[in-house]
C-alpha cells in the first residue's frame, strides 16, 4: 500500500470568491456571518476536490482568510498590546486589524486614533507575503482560537477524515522578532504548551495524523537551534498525534541525520528541490518512520515526467517498503493556480505542458495508482504524458536562434556604467536641479473603478484601442497634475494602463504567455496572475516609452520611466525549467536593457528598474548565495549601465532584510535605491550603522499595505530616524512601495503629508547638525 497526499491547497476559489468576500466584509457589504459561510463552502469545495482525487491525506487548516502565520499568531494569544486584544478568544476584528492597522475617529474631539498594522514580509524565497510575530521577553502564549479544531471538526461532518496542519513552532519563533535570543528556549517551552493543548483536542475529537511544517529544517542551523527542535518533539511526541515533519524549499541536507531521529512518525522531504536527501534517506530512516517524498513540483506549473518519476518513486519503494511510502507534492500547492481547463484562450501547444494545482494532484494519484495497482492500469494516462513530455523537448517555439546568437555577444563592458557614482551624482544634480530630500512615490496610482472597466471594455472589444489609450492619457493627465499640486519633485505617471508589474511586460515580450484565471495568492485579498516563461525571452518593440513620453510632456518636472527588473520578472513568473535560471534571466536582461536604452534616447531623464524580488530568489542555503547574487547583480547591471551619466537610475526593493547583502547590493550601483522601511519603523535600517550604503536610498516613511493615514508627526519621526544613519544629500523622501492596491482617499493626504515634512524640513537643514555624507566612494562601485 502506498498513500498519496497533499500539503495544502490554494484557498482562493476558482472565481476569487474568498477576495470578493473579504473586501465586501471590509467595505461593509456583508456581515461576519457571511463571510464565514463562504469560507466554510471554499473548504468544502477543496476537500471534495481533494477527496475525488483519491488523495489519502487530505490537509486541513490549511486555509487561511489572510495569512497562515497571522494564523498562528491568533492561535497562540501572540497579540501585541497596541491592538487593545482583551485577552479571550482573538476576534475577526482583531485578526484583520493586526494584518491591516485600524484608523478611528474620536467622536468627542475628532480626532483620529491609529493603531499601525504588523510587518510583513516574504515567505522564504516565494512571493507569498506573511504577518512578522511580535514577541517580547515576557510573552506569554495561550489557546486564542480553536480554527485548527474547528475546521478539522467542519471536515469530520462532512465525511473527510483530515491530516490538520500546523506551522512548527520552532519555525514560528524564528520568524518571530523582538525578543531577546537568550529568552528564545523559555519562550518555546511555553508555546509548546498551546501546541500540546490543540494536540490533545484533536486527539480527543478523532484525529490520528498533524502535518506540522518546519520549513527552517532546510536552511543552517546552529547547536542551539538543533537543540530547540529536540526539545519540541520530545514534548509533542507525549501527545497521541503521529507527527508528519514537513519541510520544503530546499534539501534539508547536513541537518537530516538528527532530524529523523526525532520522535516523530513521518517526515517529508521536498525532492524536487532536495534531491540529495535521498541518499542519505536510506542510510537514516528508522524502520518505522514513513517518507513523504514530495516529487510534484509544486512551485511550478510544469507536467510532471510521470515515467521517469514513477521509476524513481519505484526504487524508493523497494528501498524503505512500500508501506511507508507516500506520495505528495514538493510543498502546499498554495504557490500554483487552481486549474489549467479554465484558461481557453491560450495557446494550446503550451497549455498541454501545464499542470497546476488540480492537474498536479491528479499527477500525485496516477503516480500512486503505479505503484499499488500496476502499470497496466495507467498506461493511457503514461503514454500521452510520454508525448507531451517529448513534444516540450523539440518545440520549436522554445527556441530562438537570435537570441541564443545574441548572448555570445554580451561582454564585460556592459555591465559598467561609464563613470562611478560621484561623478555621476554631480552631472545629475546639474541634469535635474533637485532639492535636498528628494520627493517621489515608487510607481503605480491607485487602480480605479474607471480604470479597470476601460480595460475590461477594451480586451472584451467594446471600445477601440484609440479610445482606451486616450482614457489611460486622461488618468496620466490626472496623476501629473495631483503631483504638481502636491509638489513632489520626481514624478511618475502611474501606471494606468497596466494591470501587473511583470504580467505587464510578460504580455509584451516573446517567450511568455498569460494566463485569465491563473490566480495565486500573494497576501489577504491581493492576488496576482505570474506569467508563463516558456521559452526564449526577447523585446519585439519598445513597451513604455510612449507613454512616459506623453507623461513627460505634461511637466517641466522629471517623470521617471517605470520598468521592472530582469531579476524580479523571473522571480514571478513560473520559469521554464530545461535551463539555468541564469541564462533566462541574462535573456530577459537584454530585452529591458534595449528598453532602457530607448527611454534615455526618448528623453527621459530618471529610469527606474524595480528589483522587489532580488533578496527573494537567495537560495535557502547561504553557501549558494554567491552564485546567485553574481549573476543576478550582474543582470541588474547588463539591464541599466549603458546610460549616460547624467541619466539616473533607481530601483526599488521592499521586505528586504539587506544588513547580509549590502555590498551585493552597493554592486548593482543604481544611483538610488528605494526600499520598505515604514512598515518597520525604520528597523530594516539598522545594517547602515555598520555599513554605509553609497549612493542615495529612499527609505519608506508610508506604509503602503495598510489603509491608514500616516500623521504628519509619524512620518517626520521616520524621517529623523533615516537621518540618523543616512547623510541628508543621499536621502529621498518616498512610501514604501507603490499605491496601486490604495485607495485615493488614502493616498491624497499621505502623499500630501510626505511632501510637507520635506519641505519643512528642508527649512530646518541649515540649523541642525545631520551630516552631509561624502560622495566619493570607498571603492569605485562603476566595475563590477
Amino acid at each position: 500500500m502506498v498513500y498519496a497526499a497533499n500539503l495544502g491547497y490554494p484557498r482562493i476559489g476558482k472565481k476569487r470568491q474568498l477576495k470578493k468576500a473579504l473586501e465586501a466584509f471590509w467595505s461593509g457589504a456583508i456581515q461576519e456571518e457571511s463571510l464565514l459561510e463562504s469560507c466554510r463552502a471554499l473548504r468544502a469545495d477543496n476537500w471534495k476536490v481533494q477527496s475525488e482525487k483519491g488523495i489519502d491525506f487530505i490537509p486541513s487548516n490549511d486555509f487561511s482568510m489572510y495569512d497562515h502565520v497571522l494564523d498562528t499568531i491568533a492561535m497562540a494569544g501572540a497579540v501585541p498590546k497596541r491592538f487593545g486584544w482583551n485577552g479571550k478568544t482573538v476576534d475577526l476584528r482583531t485578526y484583520f486589524t493586526m494584518a491591516r492597522g485600524l484608523i478611528k475617529v474620536d467622536e468627542s474631539n475628532g480626532n483620529s486614533l491609529q493603531t499601525r498594522a504588523m510587518e510583513m514580509t516574504k515567505w522564504f524565497n516565494t512571493n507569498y507575503h506573511i504577518i512578522v510575530p511580535e514577541i517580547t521577553d515576557v510573552q506569554q502564549f495561550r489557546p486564542a482560537t480553536k480554527k485548527c479544531l474547528d475546521e478539522f471538526l467542519e471536515a469530520k461532518k462532512l465525511g473527510y477524515l483530515t491530516r490538520p496542519v500546523l506551522l512548527g513552532p520552532v519555525s514560528f519563533l524564528l520568524l518571530s522578532k523582538g525578543y531577546s535570543s537568550n529568552r528564545r528556549k523559555l519562550l518555546l517551552e511555553r508555546l509548546l504548551e498551546v501546541y500540546r493543548a490543540i494536540f490533545d483536542q484533536l486527539s480527543e475529537a478523532g484525529c490520528q495524523w498533524i502535518q506540522i511544517d518546519e520549513p527552517f529544517l532546510s536552511m543552517d542551523l546552529d547547536r542551539e537551534t538543533r537543540d530547540l527542535f529536540r526539545l519540541s518533539y520530545e514534548k509533542l511526541s507525549q501527545c497521541k498525534l503521529a507527527i508528519m515533519l514537513t519541510s520544503y524549499f530546499a534539501e534539508i541536507g547536513d541537518n537530516l541525520p538528527w532530524v529523523i531521529n526525532l520522535p516523530i512518525h513521518g517526515i517529508h522531504l521536498d525532492l524536487i528541490n532536495g534531491k540529495k536527501d535521498l541518499d542519505a534517506i536510506y542510510k537514516y530512516l528508522p524502520d518505522a518512520t514513513f517518507l513523504s517524498a514530495g516529487v510534484v513540483d509544486g512551485r511550478n506549473v510544469w507536467r510532471a515526467d510521470l515515467t521517469k518519476t514513477i521509476s524513481a518513486l519505484e526504487d524508493i519503494a523497494e528501498k524503505i517498503g512500500p508501506e511507508r511510502l507516500i506520495v505528495s507534492p514538493s510543498c502546499s500547492l498554495l504557490h500554483v493556480p487552481l486549474d489549467v481547463e479554465l484558461e481557453t484562450p491560450m495557446n494550446e501547444e503550451v497549455k498541454s505542458w501545464l499542470a497546476f494545482a488540480e492537474q498536479k494532484l491528479d499527477e500525485v494519484s496516477i503516480v500512486t495508482d503505479a505503484l499499488c495497482i500496476g502499470l497496466r492500469e495507467i498506461q493511457s494516462a503514461l503514454h500521452e504524458n510520454r508525448q507531451v513530455i517529448a513534444w516540450q523537448k523539440t518545440s520549436e517555439i522554445r527556441n530562438d536562434p537570435a537570441v541564443e546568437k545574441r548572448l555570445k555577444t554580451i561582454s564585460s563592458s556592459m555591465t559598467r556604467r561609464r563613470s562611478n557614482y560621484a561623478e555621476r551624482f554631480l552631472a545629475q544634480k546639474r541634469e535635474l536641479e533637485l532639492p535636498l530630500l528628494p520627493t517621489t512615490t515608487i510607481g503605480s496610482f491607485p487602480q480605479t473603478k474607471d480604470i479597470r472597466e476601460a480595460r475590461k471594455k477594451y480586451r472584451s472589444g467594446e471600445i477601440s484601442k484609440a479610445d482606451y489609450e486616450l482614457a489611460m492619457q486622461k488618468e496620466i493627465e490626472t496623476n501629473i497634475g495631483l503631483q504638481e499640486k502636491i509638489g513632489l519633485d520626481v514624478f511618475v505617471h502611474g501606471e494606468p494602463e497596466r494591470t501587473d508589474m511583470v504580467e505587464y511586460f510578460s504580455e509584451m515580450l516573446q517567450g511568455f504567455t498569460s494566463t485569465q484565471h491563473g490566480w495565486v495568492q500573494s497576501y489577504g485579498s491581493r492576488y496576482v496572475k505570474p506569467p508563463i516563461l516558456y521559452g526564449n525571452v526577447s523585446r519585439p518593440k519598445a513597451m513604455t516609452v510612449d507613454w512616459a513620453v506623453f507623461a513627460q510632456r505634461l511637466s517641466e518636472k522629471p517623470v521617471k520611466g517605470m520598468l521592472t527588473g530582469p531579476v524580479t520578472i523571473l522571480q514571478w513568473s513560473f520559469v521554464r525549467d530545461d535551463q539555468s535560471r541564469e541564462k533566462t534571466c541574462t535573456e530577459i536582461a537584454l530585452a529591458i536593457r534595449d528598453e532602457v536604452e530607448d527611454l534615455e534616447k526618448a528623453g527621459i531623464r530618471v529610469i527606474q528598474i524595480d528589483e522587489p524580488a532580488i533578496r527573494e530568489g537567495l537560495p535557502i542555503r547561504k553557501r549558494a548565495w554567491g552564485d546567485y547574487l553574481r549573476w543576478a547583480v550582474d543582470c541588474f547591471r547588463l539591464a541599466t549601465c549603458s546610460v549616460k551619466d547624467e541619466t539616473q537610475i533607481h530601483t526599488h526593493m521592499c521586505y528586504s532584510e539587506f544588513g547580509d547583502m549590502v555590498d551585493d547590493i552597493a554592486r548593482m550601483d543604481a544611483d538610488v535605491i528605494s526600499i520598505e522601511a515604514a512598515r518597520s519603523q525604520m528597523d530594516l535600517l539598522e545594517f547602515l550603522r555598520e555599513k554605509e550604503y553609497p549612493n542615495s536610498i529612499g527609505p519608506g516613511v508610508y506604509d503602503i499595505h495598510s489603509p491608514r493615514v500616516p500623521s504628519d508627526d509619524e512620518i517626520d519621526d521616520l524621517i529623523m530616524k533615516a537621518l540618523q544613519v543616512i547623510p541628508i544629500d543621499r536621502l529621498w523622501i518616498n512610501p514604501d512601495c507603490g499605491l496601486k492596491t490604495r485607495d485615493w482617499r488614502e493616498v491624497v493626504p499621505s502623499l500630501n503629508a510626505l511632501a510637507q515634512s520635506a519641505m519643512r524640513l528642508r527649512k530646518e537643514a541649515g540649523k541642525t547638525s545631520w551630516r552631509f555624507g561624502t560622495i566619493t566612494p570607498k571603492k569605485d562601485l562603476s566595475k563590477p
